[in-house]
């Protein structure tokens, strides 16, 4: 009798022993009712009477599948996301809502199609911060009361019509082109700026041309060339040299 006895509760607090591991919870269902929450480790439940459901508190990635959007300026694209949520409330994420996987994958596909319809292509394109932060909070405003945070939400792709692809390759070529100009004519004026300076500089001192002119014959004569050609005041520089050579002859 005694061994009977042993040998029940023995299978009593076998069938009683659960595993909770340690990121997760357990909420105890007694008869239907919640009696409580098990911490990660080894617990004890009544058997046949308790029902521990366990509860993931890790953060979940949930790819939004991609959906097409009409933007405000009439544009069609295929956007793709992916969010990120918590359960912070092991008790509400049972209670307050049947499968808060399913909920909050609708709320998010709900969200990213209002919220992104809302912006302008050149605005998806530029500022996916702004809709990705206005995202995430439209969908915790909606997933607090089932005791889930949603901390992050990545728009993780935006696929444009080809049509649009190639007036956008077209507009981003035009723009070098454009960039590429205003370079070349700022280069043109700084350069036509710093002639006119030295042309200013040699109106004032004359004898900084001839230099020049000497500098000039100088860099040509290390070339190996047949023909040179001196310009007219090259001309007057040398008959100016001459001159001077020969009346320091004549003194002398």
């Amino acid at each position: 009798m005694s061994q009977t006895v042993i040998t029940i509760v023995v299978l009593f607090i076998i069938f009683g022993l659960r595993i909770v591991k340690q990121y997760e919870k357990g909420v105890v269902f007694r008869l239907g009712k919640i009696v409580g929450t098990k911490e990660p480790g080894l617990n004890f439940i009544i058997p046949f009477i308790d029902i521990l459901r366990k509860v993931d508190l890790r953060t979940i990635t949930m790819p939004i599948p991609t959906q097409k959007i009409i933007t405000k300026d009439n544009v069609s694209v295929d956007v793709s996301a992916v969010a990120y949520y918590k359960v912070v409330d092991s008790v509400k994420s049972i209670v307050s809502i049947e499968n808060v996987m399913s909920a909050i994958n609708q709320i998010a596909q709900t969200s990213v199609r209002n919220i992104v319809g809302k912006f302008q292509l050149d605005e998806i394109l530029s500022e996916r911060v702004i809709i990705n932060k206005e995202i995430a909070a439209v969908l915790d405003a909606h997933t607090e009361g089932w005791g889930v945070v949603v901390p992050v939400v990545e728009i993780k792709d935006i696929e444009l019509p080809e049509s649009m692809q190639r007036a956008m390759a077209k507009q981003a070529e035009a723009e070098r082109e454009k960039r590429a100009k205003i370079i070349a004519a700022e280069g043109e004026f700084l350069s036509a700026q710093k002639l006119a300076e030295a042309a200013d500089i040699i109106a004032a001192h004359p004898v900084a041309l001839q230099l020049r002119n000497l500098q000039t014959m100088a860099e040509i004569s290390v070339e190996k060339n047949s023909t040179i050609i001196f310009p007219a005041q090259m001309m007057s520089t040398i008959a100016e040299i001459n001159k001077f050579v020969n009346a320091e002859g004549l003194t002398k």
